[in-house]
């Protein structure tokens, strides 16, 4: 029962940096292993700054051996001298006391940041056991440190003379926060070398002290280089156009390719901080482009008169592009602290215009390219309005779902609660049979698919939809596909891909990834893709001790046999759910409370992308290339399945 009382007493003021103690989440997103990056990109975000407005050439990331972080800039360095307003040096109260900061109104120290709300460093201190911050400016070294969330531990201080400028901030996470406190160092890697690419000429350098190894990037074309890099496992069709302008408070930077597949990869960034969400300046530069090639077409008469314009999905289908705008602080606008999109209004306005200006020349100085837009733009409307047909077909009233030869196959849960629902995608009719013996019907259901999947990478929406599996899938789903995809119509919680332990199953595991990458995306990215864990081998004990168990690798079954090795040992390899009677299924891969389950996750989407394409598109000879080069391929010994 709720507490009833509630007065004057009950009131709570968090002082400090308590708030972020309290709630991190709010400040960081989460505090798994995103949120404990974060606190890096907060830091290494400043420091851009700096470089932003035109102080310093290089930044240094170090992982050092004690779980740390370093983060060494060229820019201004800190101020430290003493606030007016507090009486306190301006280090103490830029990282302790919350939207304090150079980042305010339009006097501020920056014309152009990413760090809008003056937060990032103290959220850090506020989540961090240590940080130390060294201040190089005005030709002296200054210097403070902070324990346990922010408490002052070293004073203020000046620790000598200096013709450098620059900060250098260590930073360790307090281990009661987060879920995990060791960095990956992949993941640094790619956002430093992204910040490399955002700003022409910018080094940026990791060093990883326990692992003894350094990484410097540097682009001297900037986002023209990171379209090729992103396209480096694609086929490109023509030559990275890039564009440029502005308007008052808004530079704007574009730079874009088409390859040879179907989807569009649009990356977009304002101040160098990426937006996932994208936003108004992503948003601008789509209407700009369809404007653009419409206009053209209309020009020189490739689309007839009447006709109607060409939509901006046909238009991108294969485009790969790079959006990014610096923004004034005066009209920056992000909608939440961990800055995932861009809310200023007049970056739209902007980003469109620039785009439609400087396209329209690039289109008449490449007739080439824009006849070939064109024409793809044509056949991707042929293609969507079947697609539109085929979407209509799935959409059928329940009295119509025979058409799908839905009645037989689907076994549905009984509970009707999406906030709970789990979807197993079975392999085959004998494992779909066991599943349905073992689960629980209450909340489980249950889809047998037949054979393989078909390959959503090679094939194009009209064909995918005419598959009967993909069809029955979107179907059973509820949440529809590609751009109408809506996560809050989806009608289930999990969606578990479940197969067999071999080779096969492996491949139709990746199948189904893979249409679930290209035609339900925001299904993986809000967690609710899995993968089943079943067990390799059952091991039956018939000694003085009977037992029985249960094991997922060979490794596991050694261990095992080595332990027993006087007993009397059973030993079953499963090789394929259909071996499993319904019992033993439920024990060892349905039931929630003893059951192993894989999230797939997608950590970097540019490499998501690139990797996708490249093992799963037609290319077959970069493909070969590239197992050639990353796995090894070798014979090993059958494991001898005997009684003991």
């Amino acid at each position: 029962m709720a507490n009833v009382h509630y007065d004057d007493n009950d009131i709570q003021i968090l002082s400090g940096l308590d708030p972020v103690r309290k709630r991190p989440g709010m400040y960081i997103g989460s505090t798994d292993g995103r949120g404990l990056h974060h606190l890096i990109w907060e830091i290494v975000d400043n420091a851009i700054d700096e470089a932003l407005a035109g102080y310093g050439k290089e930044i240094k990331v170090t992982l050092n051996i004690d779980g740390s972080v370093t983060v060494e800039d060229e820019g201004r360095g800190v101020p430290a001298g003493i606030n007016k307003e507090t009486g306190k040096s301006s280090l103490e109260v830029i990282y302790s006391i919350l939207h304090a900061g150079g980042k305010f109104g339009q006097e501020g120290g920056y014309k152009v940041s990413g760090g809008l709300h003056g937060v990032g460093g103290k959220v850090v201190n506020a989540l961090s056991t240590y940080f130390d911050v060294t201040s190089m400016r005005d030709g002296e070294i200054h210097h403070i440190q902070f324990k346990n969330g922010g408490k002052v531990s070293i004073e203020p201080e000046i620790l000598g003379r200096t013709t450098k400028t620059g900060t250098i901030i260590t930073f360790k996470p307090d281990p009661s926060i987060f879920s995990t406190v060791i960095f990956n160092y992949d993941t640094i890697k790619e956002r430093l070398r992204e910040g490399a690419f955002l700003i022409k000429g910018l080094r940026m350098t990791l060093i990883d002290k326990k692992a003894n190894k350094t990484e410097s990037f540097q682009y001297i074309k900037g986002i023209s280089e990171y379209v090729n890099f992103l396209n480096e496992k694609k086929k490109p069709l023509f030559e990275v156009a890039y564009l440029e302008g502005g308007q008052g408070q808004i530079e704007v930077e574009v730079a874009l390719q088409f390859v040879d597949i179907y989807d569009e990869n649009i990356v977009s960034f304002a101040n160098n901080v990426r937006t996932k969400d994208g936003g108004s300046h992503e948003v601008g530069f789509k209407v700009g482009l369809t404007r653009a090639v419409n206009d053209y077409a209309r020009k020189f008469n490739l689309l007839k008169e009447k006709e109607p314009n060409l939509e901006g999905m046909d238009i991108r289908s294969g485009l790969t592009a790079i959006v990014s705008v610096r923004v004034e602080e005066s009209v920056l606008e992000f909608e939440s602290q961990t800055k995932g999109k861009l809310g200023t209004p007049l970056a739209k306005t902007v980003v469109d215009q620039v785009t439609y200006d400087k396209f329209t020349y690039y289109l008449h100085e490449h007739a080439d390219l824009a006849k070939f837009i064109v024409d793809k733009a044509l056949l991707n409307r042929k293609a969507r309005e079947a697609s539109r047909k085929a979407r209509d077909q799935i959409r059928l009233d329940k009295k119509d779902k025979n058409e799908l030869n839905l009645s037989g196959k689907l076994s549905p849960a009984q509970d009707k609660n999406k906030d709970i629902n789990e979807l197993f995608l079975v392999e085959g009719d004998s494992a779909g049979g066991s599943a349905k013996g073992g689960r629980d019907r209450r909340f489980q259901a249950i889809l047998p698919l037949r054979g393989k999947v078909l390959n959503t990478e090679r094939a194009n929406q009209e064909s995918a939809l005419q598959n009967q599996e993909i069809a029955t899938m979107i179907y059973t789903i509820g949440a529809d596909f590609g751009d109408k995809f809506d996560l809050k119509k989806c009608n289930y919680k999990k969606v578990i891909i479940m197969t067999d332990a071999d080779d096969d199953g492996a491949h139709i595991q990746i199948l189904l990834l893979t249409f679930f990458f290209r035609y339900m995306r925001p299904l993986i990215e809000d967690g609710r893709v899995y993968i089943a864990l079943p067990p390799l081998f059952k091991v039956t004990v018939k000694g003085k001790k009977p037992a029985t168990h249960y094991l997922y690798t060979t490794e596991e079954l050694q261990k095992l046999t080595s332990k027993y090795a006087k007993e009397s040992l059973i030993i079953q390899r499963f090789k394929g759910l259909g071996e499993m009677n319904a019992e033993q299924l439920w024990e060892t891969t349905m039931n929630p409370e003893t059951r192993t389950l894989i999230k797939v996750r997608i950590d970097d989407l540019d490499e998501a992308e690139s990797e996708v394409n490249l093992l799963m598109g037609d290319d077959a000879a970069r493909r070969r290339t590239w197992l050639e080069n990353h796995v090894s391929f070798t014979l090993e010994d059958d494991i001898q399945i005997d009684n003991l």
